[in-house]
């Protein structure tokens, strides 16, 4: 079944810092912003679409099924159905894959996917020995009960449990997605200047950028001040190769070279797309951003999850029929700077290829003038949920500023996954 579509339109909120502007605004609202102003953008009757669906990681329990949220706060009728999905940081992705395969079944023609996240709002939790006791607390009917079940409280009880620490460490290998970027950075001989440089690099570029990212970002007022967030909060203009080496390892204290300097932000942001097949595009009344050619998931280790780019990487192009050297634009999560060049690294070797990939020869080199050019989520931040929706979008318009043909997007997935997109600008 073909799983080819078009991306006709779409825009994204600024991201910024956790625990700064987008403090108090939901994350499903932040949702319906990008939905709602994609939707006006296009001109767009909302009657018009099949679907919505968004990724989202952290789920508020106010809002479990957040697309349907997302939808009917965005003035899309009753009718239309919407679900979410959570494939960890290629959740935006796997909304605008799910949208391709409504698409490819004949269920769907118009799709709204996305991604959306809020990861200051990500609670804190307690401890399972605290509910009971709650729980037990709540049961007892008489002064004596409740006494002596005031008696077994622990102020240990009261230690919380970290949601966002929790969530971002893999149960199954036991590490944390900084230490999986270290794994990589010894493997490859991934020095710490070199990442520092390649941090300096994505500020400095998204410095540059801003205008032209503005593009694609809708304006939020954000309460409870309602002031307005126009640009992406997370580049730094005065960063220097000194201040960052300045940064200790903050995930292997003794040995480490993963810093937060060379780490992407811990963001809040969302992102909408518009994915449609051949008919509408083919009536849309503005030229599309741009066609999906082919795109893969693929898993790995989840001890080195960041080199997932390259094993999806190696399945879209074949489904495309394409190669790197056919690519005129790269677009590679930063999750860490390490990761990134790791995945360079094995991308263009000949031994990783025919022991990981099954392939003769290695993928091909990735030049760097064709690598995040506006900068990437070391400055820019990645809202989990939301990362790659943004990454489709960002290509897609780089690449009509290029005048190129095609863009890959991909990015690396916690738990051992990598998600890989190639664009074609028609």
């Amino acid at each position: 079944m073909p799983t080819s579509g078009w991306i006709l339109s779409g825009v994204r909120t600024p991201f910024v810092k956790a625990g700064s502007l987008f403090r108090k605004v939901p994350s499903y609202e932040l949702g319906r912003i990008a939905a709602a102003e994609t939707i006006a953008r296009a001109d767009l009757d909302p009657g018009r679409l099949d679907e919505v669906i968004f990724g989202h990681c952290a789920m508020p329990a106010e809002a479990a099924n957040s697309s349907r949220i997302v939808a009917l706060r965005a003035g899309v009728p009753e009718r239309v159905p919407a679900f979410t999905v959570h494939r960890n940081c290629a959740s935006g992705m796997e909304a605008v894959a799910s949208a391709l395969y409504r698409i490819a079944s004949g269920d769907a023609s118009l799709v709204l996917a996305g991604g959306m996240e809020n990861m200051t709002q990500i609670p804190l939790q307690f401890v399972p020995e605290y509910a009971e006791w709650l729980e037990g607390l709540m049961r007892a009917k008489t002064p004596v009960a409740k006494l002596g079940q005031l008696t077994r409280f622990k102020p240990a009880m009261l230690a919380p449990r970290i949601a966002i620490a929790e969530g971002l460490t893999d149960l199954v290998c036991g590490l944390n997605m900084g230490q999986t970027a270290e794994n990589l950075a010894k493997d490859f001989r991934i020095g710490r200047e070199e990442q520092d440089a390649f941090a300096l690099r994505s500020h400095q570029l998204a410095i540059a950028a801003k205008e032209r990212l503005r593009e694609e970002i809708v304006p939020v007022f954000a309460a409870p001040k309602y002031e307005v967030v126009r640009d992406d909060v997370g580049p730094r203009d005065g960063q220097t190769l000194e201040a960052l080496a300045k940064l200790k390892p903050y995930f292997d204290r003794r040995n480490g070279t993963v810093t937060v300097g060379n780490a992407c932000q811990v963001t809040d942001g969302a992102a909408a797309l518009l994915i449609a097949d051949d008919a509408t595009a083919q009536g849309w009344a503005t030229p599309p951003l741009g066609r999906i050619r082919a795109f893969a998931f693929a898993g790995l280790a989840p001890s080195h999850m960041g080199l997932g780019p390259v094993y999806a990487m190696a399945k879209a192009l074949d489904r495309a029929g394409l190669t790197l050297d056919d690519m005129d634009l790269f677009e590679i999560n930063e999750a860490f700077a390490a990761q990134v060049l790791g995945c360079l690294a094995a991308a263009k070797s000949d031994d990783f290829a025919k022991r990981e990939l099954g392939r003769d020869r290695a993928l091909g080199e990735i030049p760097m003038d064709k690598l995040n050019v506006n900068g990437g989520a070391i400055a820019l931040g990645h809202p989990v949920g939301t990362s790659g929706a943004r990454l489709l979008l960002t290509a897609l318009h780089e690449l009509r500023r290029r005048n190129g043909r095609y863009a890959m997007a991909t990015l690396c997935v916690g738990g051992g996954q990598g998600a890989a997109f190639v664009l074609e600008r028609a």
